[in-house]
């Protein structure tokens, strides 16, 4: 895509120094000349970086600061790219990554009918919040609604009839073991998963990480699905979706809220896990995702665990603090917590002095990358990762409150 970075965010230039406008730029020019292809019908198609693959998470975050620019070639992007992601999602709403075509690439070839599009089959209820996220935020942004078409409708009318089976979901129908690989890519219990009782809420096999969810009830997706459900108006579903949401609330309020925080996982059966993930959809990420103020007293109270040292993903160093993951190594912070921590402060010099801290610790390679030590920022993992570079773009128009002007 041929757009200079100072027309999509014009007066940009002015309003930081001419160092970080560089890293933004390099960020956008690296999602447009890298990252963006094309499928064979013209539509886009974005790799995660250095993965050649489309994850429907990933995709929304990685456009998430495109969403506060007005130029017309960015609207199309941005439709374009949910029709993208409806279409992917139709051929098979269990996939968490797509191939552009239907060529047999796959992380693993997991299931034996598994579709030649498909790059990787965990089931992520994150999934199908972003496709709704990133459709909900171009038509009240934008005022459009081209991307809201028969495919949308059909995906929509897919997606909330497999929320309501998955409300009780049989262990039987999805079972995913990946042999050989660590215990975090395959669920429990021979690939079953953990058992689970009927809360209302919506089952997922895997978590925005893409690692194995240890109860089958991940909160923070399913508050950010049960939101854009209650966001939803589309003329049709609005009714569908209200009942859903209501249920899926339900089910957090009575089994997902303990001692006045919110948990990560729960299995309906009396279980439960304290802790949170540096992926979005997250604990933290919450007000973020538009789904609590972020001075709410519940948000505050899950905060504060989460930004401490009782939250196992939690660690700190000398050069820096935040959360990590089960699948990064042992005191490795994810620059994507970090500015997600930033994000949700609502304080003006937190998200300067995160923006220093995330420049300074990319290991001199002009990169915000997947994670690094906390003593040492030389030790990273994943040289390209867009999501991670895209984060910090959206914390540097935050930084500044910049938005377009709505004609």
């Amino acid at each position: 895509m041929d757009l200079e970075t100072r027309d999509l965010f014009p007066g940009l230039e002015d309003q930081i120094l001419p160092e970080r406008f560089n890293r933004v730029d390099r960020s956008v020019q690296t999602l447009f000349k890298k990252t963006l292809k094309s499928m064979s019908d013209g539509l886009p198609f974005i790799i995660t970086g250095d993965i050649p693959a489309m994850w429907l998470r990933d995709s929304t975050w990685q456009v998430k600061p495109l969403l506060r620019s007005s130029h017309p070639k960015v609207m199309d992007l941005l439709i374009n790219l949910s029709r993208s992601q409806v279409k992917l999602f139709l051929k098979d709403p269990y996939a968490n990554a797509f191939n552009s075509e239907p060529n047999g690439a796959c992380w693993h070839k997991d299931f034996p009918e598994q579709s030649p599009w498909v790059f990787e089959r965990k089931f992520e209820l994150d999934s199908w919040a972003s496709i709704l996220y990133l459709a909900r935020k171009i038509s009240e942004g934008y005022g459009r609604t081209e991307h809201l078409d028969g495919n949308f409708y059909e995906a929509l009318e897919l997606m909330i009839e497999l929320a309501k089976k998955e409300q009780r979901h049989d262990r039987e129908s999805y079972v995913f073991w990946r042999a050989g690989s660590p215990p975090h890519d395959s669920l429990s219990h021979d690939g079953r998963g953990a058992p689970i009782g009927f809360t209302g809420m919506v089952y997922s096999a895997f978590r925005p990480s893409d690692d194995a969810c240890k109860y089958g009830y991940l909160i923070p997706s399913n508050l950010f699905f049960m939101n854009e459900l209650k966001k939803l108006s589309v003329a049709g579903f609005e009714m569908k979706a209200a009942e859903l949401a209501s249920e899926i609330e339900e089910g957090i309020n009575r089994f997902g809220i303990i001692d006045g925080k919110l948990a990560y996982e729960v299995d309906g059966l009396g279980n439960h896990l304290f802790m949170d993930d540096a992926n979005v959809p997250s604990l933290l990420s919450l007000p973020y995702l538009e789904v609590f103020s972020s001075d709410n007293l519940k948000y505050q109270s899950t905060r504060a665990f989460v930004l401490s040292e009782m939250n196992p993903y939690f660690y700190k160093g000398a050069l820096a603090m935040g959360v990590g993951s089960q699948h990064t190594p042992q005191n490795s912070v994810w620059p994507i917590a970090i500015a997600i921590a930033a994000l949700t402060s609502n304080d003006g010099k937190v998200q300067k002095t995160t923006l220093d801290l995330l420049e300074s610790t990319d290991a001199g390679t002009g990169q915000i990358h997947e994670s690094f030590d906390v003593d040492d920022s030389s030790i990273f993992t994943r040289d390209w990762f867009s999501w991670a570079d895209m984060t910090y773009v959206d914390l540097v128009l935050e930084s500044i409150s910049y938005s377009y002007e709505r004609n």
